[in-house]
């Protein structure tokens, strides 16, 4: 279902190349589930933000595949990506500050999610 071959994503920065993410590689099944174990900073977030096709600029996919469901999420244009993101694969952030607004219900905001990607009816 999951299929992650020798991914690198890399940062440029005034120092040099920061490599946030450098040869990773594992396969997730369907049904599996797979944890990401690691020390801060170690590149467990930006390997999911890659998969998510979400890594933030100026940061780069340098090396690497990505297929989910034998399709190679790397040769997709953006708006075929978020047809299947959010609806065939998420991610689940960590920090709840920065996912969820304090503002409104939890329930109003995942129930938007599902109307965003014609999950719930509006």
């Amino acid at each position: 279902m999951l299929i992650v071959e020798n991914l690198a994503v890399h940062f440029p920065s005034r120092r040099g190349i920061v490599k946030a993410v450098n040869d990773v590689s594992f396969t997730l099944d369907s049904g599996e589930i797979l944890g990401l174990v690691g020390e801060s900073g170690c590149g467990k977030s930006m390997t999911l933000l890659a998969i998510m096709g979400l890594v933030p600029y100026p940061g780069q996919i340098v090396a690497g595949e990505i297929y989910f469901q034998g399709q190679n999420l790397l040769q997709l244009s953006g708006h075929e990506l978020r047809r299947i993101r959010g609806r065939q694969i998420a991610m689940i952030f960590q920090d709840p500050l920065t996912t969820l607004n304090p503002v409104f219900k939890v329930g109003e905001q995942v129930a938007e999610a599902l109307r965003v990607h014609n999950i719930l009816e509006q």
